[in-house]
């Protein structure tokens, strides 16, 4: 079964939690062997992730959360 990049993009989260099933997470895992655009985009996300836990590198500004949840509901359609 072949996996497109616009679901791997909905599994980049549950990929990076290792909340996905065995099988989704092999489609997941040789999709992102094969396809550098994809690729990108979980390393990006996994850095976010590191770079956002860590409270000791910076504090996010007031009302940040709400303005990039704001955007990321108009970017996808939501």
């Amino acid at each position: 079964m072949i996996i497109k990049c616009k679901h791997v993009w909905n599994f980049v989260s549950d990929y990076l939690d290792d909340s996905l099933s065995p099988a989704t997470r092999d489609l997941v895992q040789r999709h992102l062997e094969h396809c550098e655009i994809c690729s990108a985009i979980q390393n990006s996300t996994r850095n976010i992730l590191v770079l956002t836990a860590d409270d000791r590198v910076f504090e996010l500004p007031v009302g940040f959360s709400d303005r990039l949840h704001a955007r990321l509901a108009r970017k996808i359609g939501c």
